[in-house]
């Protein structure tokens, strides 16, 4: 049966299609319809999937959402290709006050649209011999469907129910397979064949001997299979009767051989299905998998009482101090946790490529598995009860096992009690052992950070206390009388280590004190490896060098530096893939020189901008000499990886690989091998531009001074063909993150390159160069803390003096017309944007604000970089809070959100109250909330919908402003200074670089290790 006529014909069901996804909701306040309004600003429309049919042809009826009634084609013929369903529908001739408050999903401008639509270029992946590299292929923005489809919302995550995986995974559409020549060019693609088509592919790794690729395969329940003509007519005959298939959507594990690229099923039975709510696979050797699996013994899924038990109460009678941040999606009663155990308990299997299998361990809610690299053993982790309403899992109870590979309980190394007392200060760990993990050059040795670690100071960074950590290293089976041995001890941690044959009585020995708070070891062999250290508040960063196989060296520094101060970065180590599949650090060999010399790659950053270089560094010496560098005047090349590691044996220099990026302003990515002594590169990718309309786009970093002295820096991009002697200056678009340092010095360097290409993501503000408007992107906006002082203590003065200066910058160049800037930002972005529009209103003619929190008051535990809470900081928490200032913003804003934002601090109704406070004082205003979206926007319908609204409030509020901002200019900068003491009056501090606004670290250890020999994407 042709899949087209199979289409058509269903599709003559049009009358049982569920009703449309509910378009984005539309508030809007304008200044001459001053409202003060008390009650909630927006109607939440019910999810569609939240319905509450309970007939099982109703249910299989709504399935046909995913098909295309035949009244659509028409409609689809008139619009652009690019343009979505759910009513997105141009806007040209509409009437404005119909447009202002909204009528379903609409399009942006043809010139931006079709910059967004352009096909992604693939993901690469080498494999472990570097002899051939995957193209994994990806497909544009998602239909908003496939955020709607319903999602378990437990302990901090979101689950997809139906596939039993995270919820909104993106995924690779296919694979191809090409064989890397000695030549350094590529062969022919070759396709991995036979899953089904339009099947999704997830977590593609290769196997260790580089013969085979796993990878798991989902297809949507009502997807086409490549089916005969007779399982066609009886599938979509039990589609009809509404036989629903409890298994469509799941994920299988497949495999693929290498050299011929035919794909198949690992598990013959159809029943066996991946549960990757955690981890999901890993290979244990060349020829077996390690598998988590959803329990065939599994039933339905508990039902939500409909009276409950009793009330929901929490206590803390024994007066325990416990500050967390503003975590969401967290449980809320036994349901919930029984839930998440449904969907989160594991069984484990493991599975070989001929096809036998076992089960290994009894059914927990495993979060990692982690094979020894002598393949012996396996370091298995898992959570359990009690669970927390108060946390996320990564806080659970967390045990901590050694198995067998043939999944045999050898020992448990921890069980770590639940952790809601983590203090909020930077630095803080929970209690007792953690980062628990194999030593990279040793068969089955056991280490922390990378070793073992146990917490002296109860994980708190504020506790004064000596030694904090204690970091052990021991073999896997422990010998009668084993000792640990101490590896290094620092101030606030110690270091151990232990020999593989440990002898009786054997007493720890400490090789080494250190300072401040581990953060690792890079591992090379019994003669080196590298130990890093380091403290937030300080900005105070070191690496020491040490032989972990003798007891006679002592432990030196090798850097001790800033790590705010990216002048002075000396790199980092390249590795090299070991034969087992770990990664160690490279070691080099000079020809006639017994030197120990290691790679160093580094960003170089200068002030006038980055430019990469790989140095050969002599670890006992301390000498370097620069082996390449990036070309300066057009180009930005990046050492990506380390290609000449494929066989065991020393690296000498002479026979050095390397695989480099490279691009320029107007030229996107290339990939190249480079090989030495001839440094002569071959060019092995030829992607083409993404956006060819912007390929002649004008780029420059420029740098300008704050009043108080702070050297700044932004990006300046100017249209293809702009010329500001002829076309005059432009509206400008001006978008940052602001960013806390702990130095003027280090807050003042350049960071990024005036050569690289511009990437310009679907909700870039670099699209509207397709608009004409001169585009300042992340114009330097630091807020610094020295010495003691707190850096967001002087937030606003600073933010509002850097600015006065970028403006100012901007309008001296005459790219932009004075009247006619605007800002935005995004997350922390946006909660700037709102106070500039309060606090300097002489500056800008709108903002956008997308994400943000509002009110700092909703965040009492500390939020980006603060960890003060609002009753150490109050005056802090207020000043900063545009919120509190909704009454002085009299500049059009345009607030976004997504409806179902889970990021820390960033909660949906902080855009809803900002919104009714600023109605409240008459403001003009626009809020639109996106229906199923979260922190970061998705759907192509919402994407196209928020690049529709910002596009026409530029039009409406920045292009056609007919307003003098220079009428008022002193008046607002004689209110400003009133309320904003001048920078010049104080001194200004130093920290590191923002971070963005949400906390991933609660989830640290629970998210699979990237096993993909070298896997990054190409755009």
């Amino acid at each position: 049966m042709n899949i087209n006529k199979v289409y058509n014909r269903l599709s003559l069901f049009s009358l049982h299609l569920p009703p449309p996804i509910s378009p984005p909701q539309f508030l809007s306040a304008s200044l001459h319809r001053f409202t003060s309004v008390r009650t909630r600003g927006r109607l939440r429309t019910p999810a569609s999937s939240a319905g509450g049919t309970n007939t099982r042809a109703a249910m299989s009826l709504a399935r046909f959402h995913h098909l295309v009634p035949l009244n659509a084609a028409a409609a689809a013929a008139e619009c652009d290709a690019g343009a979505g369903g759910n009513g997105s529908v141009s806007s040209t001739d509409e009437d404005e006050e119909n447009l202002a408050l909204g009528s379903g999903y609409r399009l942006p401008p043809p010139e931006i649209r079709d910059i967004v639509d352009a096909p992604p270029l693939p993901a690469l992946s080498f494999s472990p011999q570097r002899d051939k590299i995957l193209f994994l292929k990806r497909r544009a923005l998602p239909p908003l469907a496939e955020l709607s489809k319903p999602e378990e919302k437990l302990a901090g995550i979101r689950i997809d129910g139906k596939c039993n995986t995270r919820s909104r995974m993106s995924f690779y559409t296919g694979i191809a397979i090409h064989q890397l020549m000695p030549d350094g060019t590529l062969a022919p693609e070759k396709e991995v064949y036979g899953f089904p088509d339009g099947a999704k592919l997830n977590f593609v790794s290769w196997s260790p001997n580089g013969k085979h690729l796993s990878f798991s395969v989902r297809v949507d329940e009502y997807a086409v299979f490549s089916l005969s003509p007779a399982k066609q007519g009886f599938y979509f005959y039990k589609f009809l009767l509404g036989q629903e298939d409890d298994n469509g959507g799941k994920l299988r594990l497949w495999v693929a051989d290498v050299e011929t690229g035919q794909a198949r099923p690992l598990f013959q039975s159809p029943d066996i299905h991946l549960n990757a709510v955690f981890d999901n696979f890993v290979w244990v050797d060349d020829s077996t998998l390690l598998v988590c699996t959803i329990s065939l013994s599994r039933g339905d899924p508990p039902k939500k009482p409909l009276v409950p038990f009793g009330p929901k109460v929490q206590s803390n009678e024994q007066k325990n101090v416990v500050q967390v941040r503003t975590f969401q999606d967290l449980l809320k009663d036994d349901y919930d946790a029984d839930l998440f155990d449904y969907y989160a308990t594991t069984q484990l299997v493991l599975a070989s490529l001929d096809g036998t299998m076992k089960e290994i361990g009894p059914p927990a809610v495993y979060t990692s598995m982690d094979p020894s690299p002598d393949q012996k053993y396996l370091l298995i982790s898992s959570i359990h009860r009690p669970y927390s309403f108060i946390v996320p899992c990564g806080r659970f109870p967390r045990k901590v096992d050694l198995w067998t590979s043939e999944g045999k309980f050898v020992r448990e190394l921890c069980d770590l009690p639940l952790a809601e007392d983590i203090p909020i200060a930077f630095n803080s760990v929970r209690k007792g052992m953690r980062s628990i993990n194999w030593r990279a050059d040793k068969p089955s040795t056991l280490y922390c950070g990378h070793p073992r670690v146990e917490t002296q100071d109860g994980g708190d960074a504020k506790a004064e206390v000596s030694p904090r950590d204690i970091v052990y290293m021991q073999p896997a089976e422990p010998l009668d009388g084993e000792q640990k041995a101490i590896l290094h001890k620092l101030d606030l941690r110690y270091v151990y280590m232990q020999p593989a044959e440990p002898l009786d009585g054997e007493q720890k020995t400490i090789l080494h004190k250190l300072d401040i708070r581990y953060g690792g070891i890079s591992w090379c062999d019994d003669s080196l490896a590298l130990v890093y250290e380091s403290w937030y508040k300080t900005r105070r960063t070191r690496t020491w060098v040490i032989s972990p196989g003798s007891e006679d060296s002592s432990p030196c520094i090798l850097f001790d530096r800033s790590s705010e101060d990216v002048y002075s970065d000396p790199g980092s180590p390249m590795f090299r893939r070991t034969t087992v599949g770990t990664y160690v650090i490279a070691k080099i060999k000079k020809e006639n020189d017994e030197g120990t010399y290691i790679l160093l790659n580094g960003s170089g950053a200068t002030p006038e901008g980055n430019i990469p270089f790989l140095d050969l560094f002599d670890i006992n010496t301390g000498n370097k000499e620069r082996i390449w560098e990036s070309d300066k005047e057009k180009y930005y090349e990046t050492v990506v990886a380390l290609m000449s590691d494929q066989s065991e044996g020393d690296l000498y220099l002479n026979q050095l690989k390397i695989l480099t990026s490279k691009e320029s302003k107007t030229e996107n990515t290339q990939y190249y091998i480079q090989s030495w002594p001839d440094k002569k590169a071959c060019q092995i990718t030829d992607f083409p531009h993404p956006y060819p309309q912007l390929a002649s786009l004008q780029k420059e970093m420029i740098r300008y001074e704050r009043k108080d002295g702070v050297q700044l820096t932004a990006t300046l991009y100017l249209p293809p063909g702009y010329d500001p002697s002829k076309d005059g200056p432009l509206p400008c678009l001006v978008w940052s993150y602001p960013g806390e340092f702990k130095s003027k010095d280090a807050a003042g360097q350049v960071r990024g390159s005036p050569n690289e290409f511009a990437g310009i993501g679907p909700t870039s503000a670099l699209l509207w160069l397709a608009r004409r408007f001169a585009i300042l992107s992340g114009p330097t906006i630091p807020i610094i803390g020295e010495g003691n002082e707190e850096a967001n203590d002087r937030y606003v003065e600073q933010l509002v003096g850097s600015a006065e200066a970028a403006v100012e910058e901007v309008i001296r160049r005459g790219v932009a017309h004075p009247n006619k800037i605007a800002v935005g930002g995004h997350s922390y972005g946006a909660f700037m944007t709102a106070n500039l529009l309060a606090h300097a209103p002489h500056l800008f003619c709108c903002g956008i604000a997308r994400s943000g929190a509002y009110n700092r008051t909703l965040t009492p535990f500390g939020f980006q970089n603060e960890d003060r809470t609002l009753w150490e900081a109050t005056d802090t928490y207020v000043e900063m809070s545009p919120f509190m200032a909704a009454n002085k913003i009299k500049r059009p804003v345009l607030l976004i959100h997504g409806e179902e934002d889970n990021n820390p601090g960033t909660l949906t109704m902080q855009s809803d109250r900002f919104f009714n406070a600023l109605k409240g004082h008459g403001a003009l205003c626009r809020l639109v909330i996106l229906p199923f979206e979260s922190h970061g926007y998705v759907a192509r319908e919402s994407i196209m919908h928020i690049l529709w609204e910002t596009d026409r409030w530029l039009q409406k509020y920045c292009v056609s402003n007919t307003s003098n901002v220079n009428e008022n200019l002193d008046k607002c900068k004689d209110d400003a200074k009133k309320e904003v003491p001048d920078l010049e009056s104080k001194a200004v501090p130093a920290s590191g670089g923002g971070c963005p606004e949400l906390a991933d670290s609660e989830h640290e250890g629970l998210h699979p290790r990237a096993r993909a020999s070298l896997c990054y994407a190409a755009d």
